[in-house]
C-alpha cells in the first residue's frame, strides 16, 4: 500500500465513522490528525534511515570490496580445476570433451562474479551491480584483442588485482554520483560507470600486470639458492601470494618454476589450504572448511587484510611442509606450481616425477596438517597472538538494509495544501 492509498483510506475511514454522528467541524479535526500523523511518519522514517546508513569510510568501503570479490573468486575459479581433473579421469568422449571446455568458459566468467559480488556488497540497485560488474569484465583483460588475428580472444579469468581495482573505481563513481542521473540512470550510468571505468581499467591493466611480473622476478631469484632454503622460501611466498589478489598460477607460469622449484611453490600453496582446514574447523560452517580443503584460500583475503597475525601459522606450516621437497626432490611443472592440491595437480606431478603414492600421502598431507596442530597449539594456546574465531573467522560483512517505506516518497507540499484546505 502506498501513502497515497494509505491516505485516502484513513480519509474513507473517517467518513464512515463520522458521518451520521459528527458535525463537519469534527470531521476536518479528525482528517487534519491524520495528516498531521503521516507526516510525523515520513519525518520519523527518514530520520530512522539517516541513523541507520553508516558513513562510509575507507576501511569499510575497502572490506566491501575483499569481501565481494572473496566469494566472487571461489565462485568463478574454484569449478574449473576440479571438474577438469575429474572430467580427465574419465574416458574421452564429445560429451567429456564439451564439459570440460563448459567449465573453462565458465572460469572467464570470473571477473563478471567478481564485480556483482563486489556491487551487491554496497547495496546498488540491480542495475548498478550489472554495470560495476561489466566494468570488471573489462578492466580484467580477460578477453583482449589480437592484432595478429584480427579478433578478440577469451583466456584464463583475467588479472584479479586489475579486477578489484576496476570494481572499486566503479563503485567510488556510483557513490559520487549518487542519484544526480534521476530517471536517466539506465541510460547514462552504463555509459558513464560501466564503460568509463572499464577503460580506465583497460589502460591501467598493461601496468598492474608488470606487478605480478615484479614479483615473479623477485620470486626467481630463489632458485638460485641451495635447494632447501630455496624450497622454505618458495613455499613461504606461495603462502602469501594465494592469500592475496595475485595469481600463484600466473607467477608459476610467467617465471617458468620447474622440478624441485615448481615443487615447493606448489607445497606452499597446499599447505595454506590445510591450515585454513585445521583452523576453520570448529568456528566456520562446514561448507567454509571444504572450500578450503578444494582450493578455495582466496576467500580469506579479507582476513589477511585485517588481521595480517594471519601469516604467522601460515608461514611456519609452508615452511615445515617445504623440508620435504628438498629431502626427497618432489618436483612440478609450470602448471602444477601454483595449484597445490587443487584438482591434485601437485600430487599427481610428483608422482608423475616419481614419487611413490605412501610419499605422496604423507608429504602432501600428513606433513602439513601435523605442522598445521602444532602452529595452532603453539602460536595461539602457548604465545596467545591471536584468536582463532578473530583471524580465521569466515564472515562477509553486509550493511544494514534501509528501510524503504512508500510512505518515504509522499511530497511534503500536498500535505500542506491538504491542511490548509481542511483549516479554511
Amino acid at each position: 500500500m502506498n501513502a497515497y492509498s494509505l491516505l485516502t483510506h484513513m480519509l474513507q475511514v473517517s467518513l464512515f465513522s463520522y458521518k451520521k454522528s459528527c458535525s463537519i467541524s469534527l470531521l476536518k479535526q479528525k482528517m487534519l490528525q491524520n495528516l498531521q500523523a503521516l507526516q510525523n511518519l515520513k519525518v520519523g522514517v527518514k530520520m530512522m534511515n539517516e541513523n541507520m546508513q553508516e558513513k562510509m569510510t575507507g576501511k569499510k568501503f575497502l572490506n566491501y570490496v575483499l569481501n565481494g570479490a572473496a566469494i566472487g573468486i571461489i565462485v568463478g575459479i574454484l569449478p574449473n580445476p576440479i571438474l577438469s581433473a575429474i572430467l580427465g579421469m574419465m574416458p574421452q568422449s564429445h560429451f567429456v570433451t564439451v564439459g570440460t571446455q563448459v567449465a573453462l568458459t565458465y572460469q572467464m566468467a570470473t571477473p563478471i562474479f567478481i564485480g556483482a559480488l563486489v556491487g551487491m556488497q554496497f547495496k546498488f540497485s540491480p542495475l548498478r551491480v550489472a554495470v560495476v560488474a561489466g566494468a570488471s569484465f573489462l578492466g580484467s583483460g580477460v578477453v583482449r584483442f589480437n592484432a595478429d588475428l584480427g579478433a578478440f580472444v577469451a583466456s584464463g579469468a583475467g588479472d584479479i588485482l586489475n579486477t578489484m581495482l576496476t570494481a572499486a573505481l566503479a563503485c567510488a563513481l556510483l557513490l559520487f554520483i549518487g542519484k544526480k542521473f534521476g530517471s536517466t540512470e539506465i541510460v547514462f550510468c552504463s555509459m558513464t560507470v560501466g564503460v568509463g571505468a572499464g577503460f580506465i581499467g583497460t589502460i591501467a591493466l598493461p601496468y598492474i600486470s608488470q606487478v605480478t611480473h615484479v614479483i615473479g622476478h623477485g620470486i626467481n631469484t630463489f632458485t638460485l639458492l641451495q635447494p632447501l632454503l630455496m624450497s622454505i622460501l618458495l613455499g613461504m611466498s606461495s603462502a602469501f601470494i594465494i592469500l592475496s589478489p595475485l595469481s600463484t598460477v600466473a607467477i608459476g607460469l610467467a617465471i617458468g618454476l620447474d622440478g624441485i622449484a615448481a615443487g615447493a611453490f606448489s607445497m606452499g600453496v597446499a599447505s595454506v589450504g590445510l591450515v585454513l582446514v585445521v583452523n576453520s574447523w570448529k568456528i566456520n560452517k562446514p561448507g567454509v572448511t571444504m572450500a578450503c580443503f578444494l582450493g578455495a584460500m582466496k576467500m580469506f583475503m579479507p582476513n589477511l587484510i585485517k588481521n595480517p597475525i594471519i601469516l604467522v601459522p601460515t608461514f611456519f606450516t609452508a615452511a615445515i611442509a617445504a623440508i620435504p621437497v628438498a629431502m626427497f626432490s618432489i618436483s612440478g611443472t609450470p602448471m602444477s606450481s601454483g595449484f597445490g592440491i587443487i584438482g591434485m595437480l601437485g600430487p599427481l606431478a610428483a608422482i608423475e616425477s616419481g614419487l611413490s603414492l605412501p610419499l605422496v600421502a604423507i608429504t602432501w598431507l600428513v606433513i602439513p596438517i601435523v605442522a598445521s596442530l602444532v602452529g595452532q597449539v603453539v602460536f595461539e594456546k602457548i604465545f596467545k597472538l591471536y584468536d582463532r574465531v578473530e583471524v580465521f573467522g569466515f564472515t562477509t560483512e553486509e550493511p544494514a538494509e534501509k528501510l524503504e517505506f512508500m510512505v518515504e516518497k509522499v511530497p511534503v507540499r500536498p500535505l500542506r495544501k491538504a491542511k490548509k484546505a481542511l483549516a479554511s
